[in-house]
């Protein structure tokens, strides 16, 4: 399987120009801890931790970097957290296109070990990500230096990449196919905004499609610390705005409105709703998951979990519905959470005689 099998969600490809490393077709767990244990009866998991350079950014990846071939462009601009950055340099790796990449400051050390892994040049901007300004300038002038015939901006929001973005409303229709019966709410976290947007326009193409079809809410979660577009949907009265960033949930950092706007549209049109959490709980939910369901994600693979357990609590979502929250990256990605996650734990190192005296006891 690969995100090819899903043309019918975004504009397609010539096949001699598709790339892939496998990605989509991931998979979906039920909470067998988490759900139970706070009166969820039907909680999914849907693990794009399992795609090829561990997030979901693949199926953005895939399709951007396959449309830059089928250009002929051999010179990838990107900006990125982490996720994004790792996706394009693992696929410009294998496509050979040239990958410049701007990161936030305090990008995790497992992401930028990823991309430059991959043969990428990463340049690390002071205040980006966290500053509107900054991150602003950083992406006006990408946008002036992709200019050139070779060149190709791609920062994964659909703004600038929009033929990219599309590939993430795969999404949506693996999740259609993956639980036939219906579900009743999608719990998105959201940096930029550009997966909310895109599992929103998917589960929409589909209604769109097939009818009879009843989309999914799709909410967006955001840590408290970079609220540019949950209160935004949540309240008619306001609207998306940047912010002076201070969420430590990386990934999730993005100061900029960027997609918010058309993401606070396309999920109102599915009634979905807009949901704040807060950094501690967000690390605690990424310790349960790994401990309870054996799922091992980022900090930010759990906001979504967070998001709907909040849902839930506020009464925005009953307990027999059918509630799906993405995991959207690898605990691998951030080495520095997962030394949070295991601060009390030890590894001591024993004697033969000693390990066996364990066993003897």
């Amino acid at each position: 399987m690969s995100i090819w099998n899903w043309q019918q969600a975004f504009d397609g490809v010539a096949a001699g120009y598709q790339i892939s490393l496998g990605e989509a077709d991931t998979p979906i767990l039920k909470s067998r801890f988490i759900g139970p244990r706070v009166g969820l009866k039907n909680l999914y998991f849907k693990i794009e931790s399992a795609n090829p350079t561990g997030s979901f950014k693949d199926r953005y990846a895939a399709v951007a970097v396959s449309h830059m071939l089928a250009n002929e462009q051999t010179k990838c601009l990107a900006t990125s957290s982490g996720n994004t950055g790792a996706a394009l340099a693992a696929y410009c790796a294998l496509a050979n296109i040239e990958c410049h990449i701007a990161v936030v400051e305090d990008a995790p050390l497992g992401k930028l070990q990823q991309m430059l892994a991959y043969g990428a040049t990463v340049h690390r901007i002071e205040g980006f990500g966290t500053q509107p300004e900054t991150t602003q300038a950083v992406f006006d002038e990408l946008e002036t230096a992709s200019s050139a015939d070779n060149a190709a901006l791609q920062i994964s929001a659909f703004r600038y990449s929009p033929v990219g973005m599309n590939g993430l409303k795969s999404l949506s229709y693996e999740l259609q196919t993956q639980l036939p019966d219906g579900i009743d709410h999608v719990f998105c976290q959201a940096g930029g905004g550009g997966l909310a947007l895109g599992v929103a326009l998917g589960f929409l193409d589909i209604e769109k499609s097939a009818g009879t079809f009843s989309p999914p809410r799709v909410h967006i979660v955001q840590p408290e610390g970079n609220d540019t577009m949950a209160s935004a949907l949540r309240f008619p009265d306001d609207s998306p705005r940047a912010v002076d960033c201070w969420t430590r949930i990386s990934g999730l950092q993005v100061a900029s409105v960027v997609d918010g706007q058309e993401a606070v549209d396309a999920c109102h049109k599915t009634e979905g709703n807009g949901f704040l959490v807060i950094d501690d709980t967000v690390w605690e939910c990424q310790r349960t998951l790994a401990d309870t369901e054996g799922v091992f994600c980022e900090p930010a693979g759990a906001v979504s979990v967070v998001g709907a357990i909040t849902a839930f609590q506020m009464g925005h979502v009953q307990a027999d519905d059918i509630v799906v929250c993405p995991i959207t990256g690898s605990g691998f990605k951030d080495p520095a959470s997962v030394s949070r996650m295991n601060q009390n734990r030890d590894c001591p190192s024993l004697s033969l005689e000693n390990f066996q005296q364990l066993f003897e006891q």
